[in-house]
């Protein structure tokens, strides 16, 4: 794969390709929309210079450092600043196991389009890393100057609900870019959590109110959800194993959070209150109009000891099955139909797609498809991920490409490889006499554009 090849993600067949290349010229330098991401707020606003190409590269994707530890390399070893040049080595060292994958597409134009290299394995380590760390003391390598290179006109990044958001107040007025705040509550809301106890004692202290006072509780969550969206955020975010949702009258609930509090919930009685929590959550989107997108099926922090020892987001998180039909129904049934709410569903479960969130998506005006995220954020993924939902609710009940990443320079060459991917799809139908060529010039346009706008209250 290069980027030199035109063609790349484009079908075999040269007629098909030539209307995929033509619908993904359209697109292909229009601004980049980001509405849901994990870049570091912080690193935007200092705008230094990047440390070094592991530090930037390897250390912060775990879709990077899993595929090295699963061949061989030590994980204390990747996430470790100490010996940056040794992390890089295992990297060069074992380019070929990327062969195929996402990560390794997306690294690939990483390489050619910001540092010439068409071929990491054939430099030595140490020759690629002189290379890449010379050029990123270059001034247009600096964060800013890559949100403008980048042509990123929005950036959402994810927020703890006590930030101050510092950073993203000092950003409004230093960038051409929009950098929103996203609310991520899990930690607040979610027992099982294992920060829940010392994030309910902080906005207990930050609210003033009795830790074991829930209606206090509930009323300083709407106040965090206010700041934020008085500093620009437009949605709220929630990782969840399970999208379970579920009706407590108050009673029950407040006598639950005074036991979750003292740690004295048992895990039904945890899952519980975490599926009420997460219909409140709806409740008060209903009410605010954040956007609420929930990322649900993934078993985090798989193995105990890595946990323990690396702690969270080092790769060993695992999708689940999933269901969505009965676990949403009290919350659809609540506020599905009501004007203004926004509920996206994201899924690494790729039966739900046809099954679950597309008919839902094709019957509630409230329910957006949540782009194909994290292990389906791929080329065949994606592919699969258009078949098994537009047939059934179309296009535009979706929510535009979502790159969902920490790995900043990864952004465009995701975006890139979505608009080749839906180009590719839309030239099929038109070849298939199923779309016509106007029609799929507009529709391109629009997944790009107008979709994200649209879901996510642009």
């Amino acid at each position: 794969m290069s980027i030199t090849n035109p063609n790349r993600l484009f079908p075999l067949d040269e007629r098909t390709r030539e209307l995929a290349r033509e619908l993904h010229a359209i697109v292909e330098h229009l601004p980049i929309i980001s509405p849901h991401g994990h870049v570091d707020p912080q690193m935007l606003r200092d705008n230094h210079p990047f440390p070094n190409p592991s530090e930037l590269l390897i250390r912060h994707d775990h879709y990077v450092t899993r595929l090295l530890h699963a061949t061989g390399s030590d994980l204390g070893l990747l996430l470790n600043e100490s010996n940056p040049r040794a992390v890089w080595a295992e990297l060069v060292n074992k380019w070929n196991v990327f062969a195929g994958t996402a990560s390794g597409y997306w690294l690939q134009q990483e390489f050619e389009a910001l540092f010439g290299i068409q071929d990491i394995a054939a430099m030595s380590p140490d020759s690629s890393y002189n290379l890449i760390s010379a050029a990123l003391g270059r001034p247009e390598m600096r964060p800013q100057a890559l949100l403008d290179r980048f042509g990123i006109e929005v950036l959402a990044t994810t927020d703890d609900p006590l930030s101050d958001l510092a950073p993203h107040s000092a950003l409004s007025s230093g960038t051409g870019t929009r950098i929103l705040p996203t609310f991520r509550a899990d930690a607040y809301i979610d027992p099982s959590n294992p920060n829940f106890l010392s994030s309910v004692r902080a906005l207990a202290d930050h609210s003033g109110d009795p830790l074991d006072d829930y209606s206090g509780y509930l009323a300083a969550l709407e106040e965090r959800r206010d700041y934020f969206k008085r500093h620009g955020a437009v949605s709220a975010d929630h990782g969840v194993r399970s999208p379970r949702t579920l009706a407590l009258d108050p009673d029950t609930a407040a006598a639950l959070y005074s036991r979750a509090v003292r740690d004295d919930l048992d895990e039904r009685e945890k899952d519980v209150f975490g599926a009420h929590m997460l219909l409140q959550m709806a409740g008060m989107s209903s009410r605010d109009g954040l956007v609420m997108t929930v990322h649900a099926g993934v078993y985090r922090n798989h193995h105990s000891d890595t946990w323990r020892t690396h702690g969270p987001d080092t790769g060993h998180d695992i999708p689940v099955p999933t269901s969505f039909t009965e676990n949403l129904r009290p919350l659809l049934e609540a506020y599905g139909l009501t004007p203004g709410f926004h509920l996206i569903l994201f899924t690494v479960d790729e039966t739900t797609l046809s099954r679950e969130i597309a008919p839902l998506a094709g019957f509630y005006p409230s329910v957006f498809i949540g782009a194909p995220w994290w292990f389906l954020d791929a080329p065949d993924s994606a592919a699969r991920f258009r078949a098994s939902t537009v047939e059934t609710a179309g296009f535009y009940r979706g929510s535009g490409f979502i790159d969902d990443t920490r790995a900043f320079l990864s952004i465009p060459a995701r975006h890139d490889m979505a608009r080749r991917g839906d180009a590719a799809f839309l030239a099929r139908l038109v070849g298939e006499g199923r779309l016509s060529k106007k029609a799929a010039e507009q529709i391109v346009v629009d997944v790009v554009d107008r979709l994200p706008r649209v879901a996510f209250k642009l």
